[in-house]
């Protein structure tokens, strides 16, 4: 399917439209997590029961970060007959307040990416539940960056061999991996970020880390700079996707 015109980026009920249509083709059951402030916050699982490990999918926690949740979306509508063979859990737009809003943060004023830990919130608690019934094999969360210069890629997992280099190798041919050596404060090398514990001075639980701390032995925080064309972004995301299950997958399943 055509990419959307640009004037519908930060349309969620466009994007959520699409979703629903895609999930019947590739036996997905699409459920509503919650409803908060009027707006449905939906995710998508795979009908059937699987023996196959569980992949999860993460985009549009912040609303700013258009070309993510569109990315993911692509990859999607590309990747039907995976989807249909695979086991995945899908969550689309987790803050559509905010993708609508274009801001980072919900309905609230809030960041949610530090909320993730909170039983009680309206969003991340019923997120906590669905995962607790469900532990992914590898977690990809999809992002953007103002500030960023290029692709990188925040690894948290205890492989020995640092999978995100091949990752990046194999999503930049539009957009080229980010150069610096700090990045948010942390020590990158070639668009990598990569910690084997969790660090000691967040302000809140990001998605990815409480994932982790749920027990997926794998996340993967992509980042697209969000100043970069918007075709180039959404092209760039899904080629992520598919390099992560293609490569990162089968390490995730090696793991004790």
């Amino acid at each position: 399917m055509p990419l959307l015109p640009l004037h519908q980026s930060h349309d969620p009920r466009a994007l959520i439209a699409r979703w629903r249509k895609l999930a019947p083709l590739a036996n997905l059951r699409a459920s509503v997590l919650t409803e908060v402030a009027g707006e449905k916050i939906v995710y998508l699982q795979s009908r059937y029961k699987h023996t196959a490990p569980l992949i999860y999918l993460s985009t549009g926690v912040h609303g700013d970060e258009a070309g993510s949740a569109w990315g993911l979306l692509e990859w999607a509508e590309r990747e039907i007959e995976q989807l249909r063979l695979g086991n995945f859990l899908i969550f689309p737009c987790l803050n559509p307040h905010g993708l609508r809003a274009n801001t980072r943060a919900d309905h609230r004023g809030l960041d949610i990416n530090r909320r993730f830990h909170l039983d009680d919130d309206p969003v991340c608690g019923p997120w906590r539940q669905v995962i607790r019934q469900n532990t992914p094999a590898i977690g990809l969360c999809l992002h953007e960056d103002y500030d960023a210069q290029g692709c990188y890629v925040y690894e948290l997992s205890q492989q020995r061999t640092p999978l995100s280099p091949a990752l990046l190798a194999a999503c930049t041919t539009r957009i080229a991996a980010d150069p610096r050596r700090s990045i948010d404060g942390r020590r990158a090398q070639n668009g990598v970020i990569r910690r084997s514990t969790i660090p000691p001075d967040l302000p809140g639980m990001p998605e990815a880390i409480e994932l982790w701390q749920l027990g997926c032995p794998i996340t993967l925080t992509f980042e697209t700079p969000s100043e970069f064309s918007f075709d180039d972004r959404v092209q760039t995301q899904a080629e992520f996707v598919s390099a992560a299950i293609r490569l990162a997958l089968p390490a995730a399943n090696h793991l004790p």
